[in-house]
């Protein structure tokens, strides 16, 4: 019997070996083709960008840390709560000035550091296209946004959790969940303009093959948007957003000037993707719970840290602790952060798989991930990678692509043909840094 056991094992095992196709080309190779595309300057570029990041990220929330905790140990908090109190008295319209105050003073102290993130470091990567009068124009915007947003949504909260006692931090993630996707919905349609002006595209073979690409996958949409980016960055980007009859398909005009045709047509498989795979309301549901317990220990911290009404603070619905109150959540964010990137990374994952099966643009997706290596470290460590991306990485997507390729070239689906990139290509920002005149893509051409 053990005989007959071994030898339909060795049968089962020949079988299988002689029906799996050899693939026409090493997936590995091909992808350490793309790779070196970048040469070794543009490489160390991206890497000293993206790894400069970790420490910008830390430092973002140490500062905010340090002015939430100023406003509490100085009385700031304290008198501002009980100047209001004296005036505007009803606790909504206490908590909504609080927070005025709070957001107010935090975007002033905290600009310079801003405005060297945000302006002066992109300028020195060769990133912005604005001036600093057009930079300060739209900073000034998303900050009156945040202002006003920002402190109704924190009144609202405040009002959960006078009223929900101990039990507001389950009340205040449903509360939380329920805001962003009314931002969602409204983005698309009344916040989105504000910083770009969206035009429908050109009408042309891209134009069409990106519709019948969408509307052979479920989006309910008839045209298309280009949205003018190219006036803040250089940075290729598109998306599929809105929620509830606000759905736009939009593509920046970079990505029009910069990418291929299957290039453009891989990005907005991967953006039709996040549509089709419902990733809003996943995401929605996993921040959710990750929000829950977020509330849940900053409940705790506080608690412990403002005990006998130190700095002047009543209980935590008190409007007085509202800097206290927002260290800890960002403490928390700060610390939780792989966990908020381990979320989006893996929808990022599946909208990828998604992208390739619909645009089954392979040497596409390797394109593209080689123009978001200007700004993107392509090969991280395991650790590195767990704990500050919240995307694949660009090898790990070039060598899925590469991966899919073989195969399907393997299962005669597509042309069998060589693995690595066409002859002679680079990424054009490493071409345009040597003093030459990048080819126009083909998608510019078509449209």
């Amino acid at each position: 019997m053990r005989l007959l056991v071994w030898a339909a094992f060795a049968a089962a095992f020949t079988a299988g070996a002689a029906h799996a196709a050899p693939l026409p080309f090493d997936p590995e190779e091909a992808t350490q083709a793309w790779l070196a595309t970048m040469g070794p300057e543009a490489t160390a570029r991206s890497n000293s960008y993206f790894e400069g990041g970790y420490w910008l990220d830390l430092a973002d929330s140490a500062l905010n840390i340090v002015v939430a905790m100023l406003l509490m140990v100085f009385g700031f908090a304290k008198g501002v709560r009980a100047g209001l109190e004296r005036t505007v008295k009803f606790y909504f319209l206490v908590a909504f000035g609080m927070a005025l105050f709070y957001i107010l003073v935090s975007g002033v102290v905290t600009f310079p550091f801003y405005y060297y993130v945000g302006f002066v470091r992109e300028h020195q990567f060769g990133l912005a296209t604005q001036t600093f009068a057009e930079w300060f124009g739209e900073y000034m915007i998303g900050f009156a946004l945040n202002l006003v947003i920002g402190a109704l949504f924190i009144a609202v909260l405040y009002l959960i959790i006078r009223a929900a006692k101990s039990a507001w931090w389950i009340w205040g993630a449903g509360v939380t969940l329920m805001f962003m996707l009314v931002l969602i919905m409204l983005a698309p349609v009344y916040l989105a303009p504000l910083f770009n002006t969206y035009t429908p595209m050109q009408e042309g073979p891209l134009k069409t093959e990106i519709l019948h690409m969408a509307q052979a996958n479920g989006v309910p949409a008839s045209d298309v948007s280009v949205f003018d980016v190219s006036r803040q960055t250089n940075r290729v980007t598109a998306n599929v957003s809105g929620f509830a009859g606000t759905t736009r398909i939009a593509l920046s005009d970079t990505l029009i000037q910069r990418a291929s045709t299957d290039g453009v047509r891989e990005v907005m498989g991967h953006e039709i993707g996040h549509y089709v795979l419902r990733h809003t309301s996943s995401i929605l549901v996993m921040l959710g719970v990750l929000i829950a317990f977020a509330f849940a220990f900053t409940h705790l911290l506080f608690g412990w840290i403002a005990r006998g009404e130190r700095w002047g603070v009543r209980a935590i619905s008190d409007p007085a602790g509202m800097p206290l109150f927002f260290a800890i959540l960002t403490f928390l964010f700060t610390v939780a952060a792989p966990v908020q990137n381990n979320i989006i990374r893996y929808h990022e994952h599946q909208a990828d798989i998604f992208g390739l099966n619909a645009s089954r643009a392979p040497d596409g997706f390797a394109e593209t991930a080689l123009l978001l290596s200007e700004y993107r470290k392509m090969s991280p460590g395991p650790l590195e990678l767990w704990a500050f991306y919240d995307h694949p990485s660009g090898y790990q997507r070039i060598r899925m692509a590469m991966d899919w390729k073989a195969h399907e070239m393997a299962a005669g689906r597509i042309p069998v043909g060589p693995g690595g990139p066409p002859e002679g290509w680079r990424p054009d920002f490493v071409v345009m840094r040597e003093g030459a005149t990048p080819e126009p893509s083909p998608a510019a051409a078509l449209d």
